[in-house]
């Protein structure tokens, strides 16, 4: 389990202890909520992912939202 969801788990009011009783359910659960985020950061799909046909302008807001969407799954240790 990724280090921030561990930390985000005992802000929620986890112990400590408690982590390493956890299932792969609840690794599962916090995968799916930052696959959620990041998904929705893909919106609207068409101009994500034919950023070609932009301008130079949206072609950056396009890149920068990528490299969000990059940034926010490695942060979480979330995989392709």
């Amino acid at each position: 389990m990724n280090e921030r969801i561990k930390e985000l788990m005992i802000e929620a009011g986890f112990f400590p202890t408690e982590l390493t009783q956890v299932g792969p359910s609840v690794e599962k659960f916090a995968e799916l909520i930052v696959r959620e985020c990041t998904d929705i950061l893909m919106i609207p799909e068409h101009v994500m992912n034919h950023h070609q046909e932009l301008t130079d302008f949206y072609r950056g807001w396009v890149n920068g939202r990528l490299l969000g969407i990059e940034h926010i799954k490695k942060h979480f240790g979330v995989e392709e």
